[in-house]
Formats: structure tokens, C-alpha cells, sequence
């Protein structure tokens, strides 16, 4: 009986100091990204699409994290949907810079789709933006191998017009959003959701052409491990062009 009792403690203490080892961690860190995304229209329902991110962690800008380029097609083939499928060459810093048998910079290269669907009331429109990416990532490692990943986005967003009941020329308005990433693959084992990213920001639209973003975002994700958590801080600065070309491709057209 006493062994059975000392066997049944045993057990109970090593569940404890198991649970103690498996313990939820939680770190914040801050970090500023600042973006450019252009939109040129090329005919009635073509356009091209570009993202330029330049970005920067620890303290804000302390250390370099990413340049991460964008590229895609967007097809629209009515006023509520649209289609777009790109490239993507994003660039990592290693968080160590000092450690031993790394490549302090490592390139990703992706694949990307997406639909965007849009949903109008009365003074503001609801945007649904689903995303997928095939991504070849590696280590920072010396001659690490790439592997394919697959991640999968969801984000709903909308802008809130403050000082004109819709948003056009001289509007401020909030910009609002959430954005859920989830992973899969060989290689993905525990943290197949990768990230959620909540920001709250205003805006000016200057013109038609040209719209300024800033806000202050936060990102909630894995770190490293399966029990390790972080809390992303991060301000964004983000400047928007867009240009109607097929405008002038129809002018030239219409010239005698």
C-alpha cells in the first residue's frame, strides 16, 4: 500500500513539474514598418499591384527586420470583386547577427492569389480580403534548405469617413482591420496559426491619386517554440498611389 501511495505521489509531483516546464510564456516587442502600395489601372478591368515594405524591430528601429516586395496582376470583373495572383521576394535579417555559421540575410520566394470582396452601406464599404501564398523559406543556417510552406490569410478591413459622409478628396477617415495567418506543411508542427494582426489607424485622402496611412497595429503570434508567445507593437506608416492609365491609352486612341 505504501508503495502504491509513494508511486501515486510521485506521479502527482511530476505532473506538476511538467506542467511548471510547459507553461505559457509571453514577450512583447516593438518594432515600425513603414509601406508604399501602388494600384495603376491598365485597361477597364486589368491593373497592376505593388507592395514596398521596408521594416525594422527591437526598439523600434534598432535592428533591420525585412524588405518585402510585392508584386501581381489584379483582374476586376465587377465593382464587388476582385482578382489577383503575383510574386512576392521578400528579405530577412537574422534576428542574431552575431551568431556563428549563418547567412545574415536570407531571400523567401512566394507565390500569391487572392480575392477581395467588398461589401457597400451607407457611409462606409466592408472589405473581405482572402489570401494564399506558397512560400520556399529556409534557415538562416549556412546551406540550409529551402521548404515549401503554404500559408493562408483572412483579413476584414473597412475606412470610416470623419469629417464627410463619404470618403473622397479632403477626407480624414479610420482605418480599421484584423487579419488572421494560418500555416500548414511539413514542416509547420505546432504553430499552424502563425499570426493575428489587429490595427486601428486614420487616414487623409489628398486626391484621387494619393492617400496616407498611419496607425498603430498589433500582433499576437508564436515565438520559436510551442509554449513561447509575443505581443507585436508596432506603428505603420503607409503611403498609397494609384493612376488611371487606361485613360490615356484611350485618349491617344481617340486623337485624329
Amino acid at each position: 500500500n505504501l508503495n502504491i501511495v509513494f508511486f501515486g505521489l510521485f506521479l502527482l509531483f511530476s505532473n506538476v513539474l511538467d506542467a511548471q516546464k510547459l507553461e505559457k510564456s509571453i514577450s512583447n516587442s516593438t518594432g515600425l514598418w513603414l509601406g508604399s502600395y501602388t494600384k495603376y489601372r491598365v485597361t477597364d478591368k486589368w491593373f497592376y499591384y505593388g507592395e514596398y515594405h521596408y521594416r525594422r524591430r527591437n526598439e523600434f528601429i534598432k535592428d533591420m527586420a525585412q524588405i518585402y516586395l510585392r508584386f501581381g496582376a489584379t483582374y476586376r470583373p465587377n465593382k464587388n470583386m476582385e482578382l489577383t495572383s503575383g510574386i512576392v521576394t521578400p528579405i530577412y535579417w537574422a534576428p542574431n547577427q552575431e551568431a556563428p555559421n549563418i547567412d545574415k540575410r536570407v531571400m523567401q520566394y512566394r507565390f500569391w492569389e487572392q480575392m477581395l470582396f467588398v461589401q457597400y452601406f451607407e457611409r462606409l464599404k466592408l472589405y473581405h480580403q482572402i489570401r494564399t501564398e506558397q512560400r520556399w523559406k529556409r534557415d538562416y543556417e549556412k546551406h540550409s534548405p529551402f521548404k515549401l510552406t503554404h500559408r493562408f490569410r483572412y483579413k476584414i478591413s473597412t475606412y470610416i469617413p470623419l469629417n464627410h459622409h463619404h470618403i473622397v478628396p479632403g477626407t480624414v477617415f479610420a482605418s480599421l482591420y484584423n487579419e488572421i495567418f494560418i500555416q500548414a506543411g511539413k514542416s509547420i508542427t505546432y504553430n499552424h496559426l502563425e499570426d493575428n494582426r489587429l490595427f486601428l489607424g486614420a487616414g487623409y485622402l489628398l486626391n484621387e491619386n494619393i492617400q496616407v496611412q498611419l496607425g498603430y497595429m498589433l500582433t499576437y503570434r508564436h515565438k520559436g517554440s510551442p509554449y513561447d508567445y509575443e505581443f507585436r507593437h508596432i506603428p505603420r506608416l503607409s503611403f498609397y498611389h494609384g493612376m488611371d492609365f487606361s485613360r490615356k491609352i484611350r485618349n491617344r486612341k481617340n486623337i485624329p
